[in-house]
């Protein structure tokens, strides 16, 4: 019976079907983005519903198959994607200085406060988890969405999608780096502390400046065509031995990004003559496109898998969907008094743009198995995903139709105009 069942198990998963498979899903992946750009509705949500309908079928094929080193692999090359796509799109120029230090700000403080809360919560209703244990589990759960916020806001005002793309990025960074600073201290005996903290930050700010300026010195020398899945081995190696050490390694991807999107201002005095900046603007460009392909690639595989991944059981818990409802009101109200704090009245939709998604679960399946609680249910992390997301998509729907019908009052209504002519000259 075990022969036959994996026998069956082989032909599901055999080479040609998962091709075929693979190549569906990225296909109905475009389509989806198409059909989010034109609804607001994120294309996450419906990849996340085609895994759960692929779950279905595998169940009903009698297929099992051990998804999450897949999931945990692509999450990690999802994650460095995202941060380097966003990057390359910062523009450290004089006159954003201010929106960018804002959005750091609100990145910043929304998080730590966002957690801050969060823990309070899951310490009332998860009474077995310590508070060191209710900090890790709540980070997660505080971090802005990226991956699914760049793609959503592409509709926006400029300033506002800037503001997006500067505070989920800037919100991706702080809370990956306060999660694993979390997770050390607890690990160690002695934790690290802030000052070790800030040591290590400047240590891998420095590491990052000297490995971003010689990597686009040596590349932009380079006259082979093919070099440049070369720059991204280069970096995923720097990301992968940083983490060995121990070091902020996301930081090195976002000064690398940075400075190769930056070049005029990191290569300035003496610095300009070691960039030819014609050549290093062709790998610029052309590293943006593969970026772009690749983190729409890997984004698509790693929802689709965690849709096959979640138990759809744990939402139909009345515990889950009380704690999940009140983290999910939490994040808002926190949300609401810093944007109309620091922005004023004009904060639709952005106070309504918070999801939750990729870091949330890699960081949730990142925890170590010593701070792991059995009692903790998962599914508060996917209800408040889907409810974030589910409000967002609400909220980018109503602002494309307000939008839709200020244009459409502004053309019904006539231009007044006066007869005038010029004054005689003589």
């Amino acid at each position: 019976m075990s022969l036959l069942l994996f026998a069956g198990v082989g032909y599901v998963l055999s080479s040609y079907n998962v091709i075929i498979a693979s190549s569906v899903i990225i296909i109905l992946s475009f389509f989806f983005s198409q059909l989010s750009q034109r609804t607001n509705v994120p294309s996450v949500l419906m990849l996340i519903v085609l895994g759960m309908l692929l779950k279905v079928g595998l169940d009903a094929s009698g297929t099992s198959f051990d998804f999450f080193p897949i999931l945990q692999l692509l999450g990690i090359i999802g994650l460095i994607m995202i941060v380097l796509e966003a990057a390359l799109e910062l523009k450290l120029e004089k006159e954003k200085t201010g929106p960018i230090l804002m959005a750091m700000a609100i990145a910043l403080i929304g998080l730590v406060a966002s957690a801050f809360i969060t823990k309070l919560l899951l310490q009332y209703f998860v009474p077995e988890m310590t508070s060191q244990q209710a900090w890790v589990y709540a980070t997660p759960l505080s971090i802005l969405s990226s991956a699914i916020i760049i793609p959503s806001v592409s509709s926006l005002r400029a300033d506002k999608k800037e503001f997006h793309i500067y505070e989920s990025t800037f919100s991706d960074i702080f809370g990956i780096m306060m999660f694993y600073f979390l997770v050390g201290n607890l690990e160690s005996d002695t934790g690290t502390g802030l000052v070790g903290f800030a040591g290590n930050l400047i240590l891998t700010i420095v590491i990052s400046l000297i490995a971003s300026y010689a990597i686009v010195i040596i590349f932009q020398n380079i006259k082979t065509h093919v070099k440049l899945f070369l720059l991204i081995a280069i970096l995923l190696l720097l990301y992968a031995i940083g983490k060995k050490l121990h070091l902020s390694s996301l930081i090195i991807i976002l000064v690398f990004g940075l400075l190769i999107a930056n070049m005029e201002l990191f290569f300035g005095g003496r610095l300009r003559r070691f960039l030819n900046y014609r050549k290093a603007k062709h790998i610029y460009d052309e590293l943006h496109t593969i970026t772009l392909e690749t983190a729409f690639v890997v984004r698509t595989f790693f929802f689709v898998i965690f849709g096959i991944t979640i138990s759809l059981g744990s939402l139909l818990d009345p515990g889950v969907a009380l704690v999940s409802i009140l983290i999910t009101a939490s994040i808002y109200i926190i949300r609401y008094i810093m944007l109309r704090t620091s922005i004023g009245k004009d904060i639709l939709p952005q106070v309504y743009v918070a999801p939750r998604g990729l870091i949330t679960i890699l960081l949730f399946y990142s925890i170590p198995e010593a701070l792991q609680l059995d009692s903790f249910n998962s599914g508060i992390f996917l209800f408040v995903i889907i409810a974030t997301s589910i409000i967002m998509t609400i909220a980018m729907i109503f602002d494309k139709k307000r939008a839709n019908k200020a244009i459409i009052r502004a053309k019904s209504t006539d231009v007044g105009y006066v007869k005038w002519s010029a004054k005689s000259m003589e």
